[in-house]
């Protein structure tokens, strides 16, 4: 995978993954699936679920070099992901279904990145 930065011009294209709240463009979450969630989310080369996993509505972006390190990344929750840009709060909440699988398969807790609801809730 390349490194995950953003080119200028391309502002309009981008989106956010509801999950985990890295910010790249449509094009490359359909060409190489979301680096963080893909195992689960499976938007490599899907439209439909790029759409309903995806936002383009988000706020303010973080450039994380080392996730491990970095105090921001443990606050917003981002370390153990890889380095890239990330939205600080991204607008919508996954679809149920896509919700009920991430929590029953997967065994992986939500939580939605728009500020709803918080890991205290």
């Amino acid at each position: 995978m390349s490194e995950n930065f953003i080119t200028p011009g391309q502002q309009r294209h981008l989106r956010a993954c509801m999950v985990c709240s890295i910010v790249m463009t449509h094009t490359r979450f359909r060409q190489e699936g979301c680096p963080n969630c893909e195992d689960f989310l499976h938007l490599q080369g899907s439209a439909d679920q790029i759409d309903i996993c995806t936002s383009q509505v988000f706020e303010g972006v973080i450039s994380l070099a080392n996730p491990a390190r970095s105090w921001v990344a443990k606050w917003q929750r981002l370390d153990g992901y890889v380095k890239g840009v990330y939205a600080i709060k991204v607008s919508g909440q996954l679809p149920d279904d896509v919700r009920t699988t991430l929590e029953e398969e997967y065994r992986i807790q939500y939580i939605p990145r728009d500020g709803s609801v918080t890991e205290a809730d």
